[in-house]
C-alpha cells in the first residue's frame, strides 16, 4: 500500500486551488505565509488582471507587518480581492478580510469575525502638559 506525503498532498491542494484563483490563509499570519499570499497575488494579477482573485481567511491574526505586507499588495494589483471568513477571522485576519473590495467581503454562517482597538503607542505621543496656562 502506497503512503501519501501530508505535504505532497497540502501542495497539491494548494497549487489547485490557485488555479481556480483562491488563496488560503489558515493559520496566524506570519512573514513566511504573507510573501506567499503576496507572490500568488501578484501571479494571478499578472496572468489575468481583470479577473477577481479570492482570498478565504481562517485566521486568529498575527503579524502587524506581515499583514500589512498582504493589504499593500492588494490595494497595489487591479484585480477586485474578493475576501471569506470562515471558521475565524480575528485581529489581522479580520483587517485583511476588511480589506477586500467593497461589495464583495462575506463570512460563512458559522464565521466568527473579531475586531479590537489598536494598540495605543504612547512613545509615539508627544507627553501632555500638566501645567496651566497663565
Amino acid at each position: 500500500m502506497a503512503t501519501v506525503d501530508p505535504a505532497a498532498q497540502d501542495n497539491y491542494i494548494y497549487n489547485r486551488l490557485l488555479k481556480e484563483r483562491i488563496i488560503w490563509l489558515g493559520s496566524e499570519v506570519r512573514d513566511e505565509n504573507a510573501n506567499a499570499i503576496c507572490s500568488q497575488l501578484l501571479l494571478l494579477s499578472a496572468e489575468n488582471p481583470e479577473k477577481d482573485i479570492y482570498l478565504y481567511i481562517n485566521s486568529p491574526g498575527g503579524s502587524v507587518t506581515a499583514g500589512m505586507a498582504i493589504y499593500d499588495t492588494m490595494q497595489f494589483i487591479p484585480n477586485d480581492v474578493v475576501t471569506v471568513a470562515t471558521g475565524l477571522a480575528a485581529s489581522m485576519g479580520q483587517f485583511l478580510l476588511s480589506s477586500g473590495t467593497k461589495g464583495k467581503r462575506y463570512a460563512t454562517p458559522n464565521a466568527r469575525i473579531l475586531m479590537h482597538q489598536p494598540p495605543a503607542a504612547s512613545a509615539a505621543r508627544p507627553p501632555i502638559s500638566r501645567s496651566r496656562p497663565s
